[in-house]
């Protein structure tokens, strides 16, 4: 199994990236990439899966449509993912999408098998809670728009974390593919990369994953560029690195066979000391690099 997929080796389709629960090998999560010239249009089926669409750069409008009507969210959306927090839509299972950019745009389809059929629903940027995690180089910001506990789906957790140049995140490494209630789920999980630029030169990052015990035998050490796509079915996930002078982004999409929709990881024993240590560090000065705007546009 290949779970690093550098930028154009994900491609399905009219997605620039098209990760599926066959194509990854497990049950539940999904992402694709979608890139749309202006004035593009793309409709597809969530047959069995729920999906939030959350713009990386553009605006879009996205209609979910069924048997009983169809309802039309108006997306704003941002420049780009170092700029701001983005608004985004919420598409239940059997229905059919329609993603439409007046600009064009990119455009991350996040999504779950499920079994509930939620409502479809529109996302403020407003609402989206920006968590500063972490201390000193190893603070990193997160966008909360599709956490457990922030925003209601069935099986669907979705994040975006940002790291800035020369820190780690993901760290201390952490793991969730053990079922220990109360302690620790089991959440399949994607990482999907962009990094800011310097005087047009393009950025880099390293990602880590360490097998975590027999059967869970992932091992990945990898350089991560704009695009690329890193797989984690299971394993001790971090640190991802940020090389200095570019800012890294990450949008991170979860879901598995777990009865309650949690993120409750475990820590490297190795390493797990480390967060007693952010008590007596300040925060990266740094970040936030914004917050979410007061009121939606």
């Amino acid at each position: 199994m290949t779970y690093h997929l550098p930028a154009g080796k994900a491609l399905g389709g009219p997605y620039i990236v098209d990760v599926t629960p066959e194509k990854a090998g497990w049950g539940y999560s999904s992402l694709r990439i979608l890139e749309l010239p202006p004035g593009g249009t793309h409709s597809f089926e969530t047959g069995d899966s729920e999906w939030i669409v959350v713009p990386l750069s553009g605006g879009c409008s996205v209609a979910a449509a069924d048997d009983f009507g169809q309802e039309t969210f108006e997306l704003q959306g941002r420049r780009d993912v170092f700029s701001g927090v983005s608004d985004f839509a919420y598409v239940p299972r059997d229905a059919r999408a329609t993603v439409t950019s007046a600009a064009g745009g990119r455009f991350a389809l996040t999504g779950a098998r499920c079994t509930r059929r939620l409502p479809a629903r529109y996302g403020p940027a407003s609402e989206v809670p920006v968590e500063l995690r972490g201390t000193g180089n190893c603070s990193r910001q997160v966008n909360n728009f599709g956490a457990a506990g922030v925003f209601e789906c069935d099986k669907l957790i979705a994040v975006e974390v940002i790291t800035p140049g020369g820190n780690w995140s993901s760290f201390p490494p952490h793991k969730h593919d053990e079922h220990r209630p109360g302690e620790e789920s089991v959440l399949e999980e994607i990482y999907y990369f962009e990094f800011a630029g310097h005087d047009g030169i393009p950025g880099l990052g390293y990602q880590r994953v360490s097998p975590s015990g027999p059967g869970r035998d992932t091992d990945v050490l990898a350089e991560v560029r704009d695009g690329d796509v890193v797989l984690i079915p299971d394993g001790w996930h971090g640190p991802s690195m940020a090389t200095p002078g570019h800012h890294m982004y990450y949008l991170n999409v979860m879901a598995g066979p777990e009865a309650e929709r949690a993120w409750l990881i475990c820590d490297h024993p190795d390493h797990a000391w480390v967060r007693d240590t952010w008590p007596d560090q300040p925060v990266d000065p740094r970040l936030p690099l914004y917050t979410a705007p007061e009121t939606s546009a």
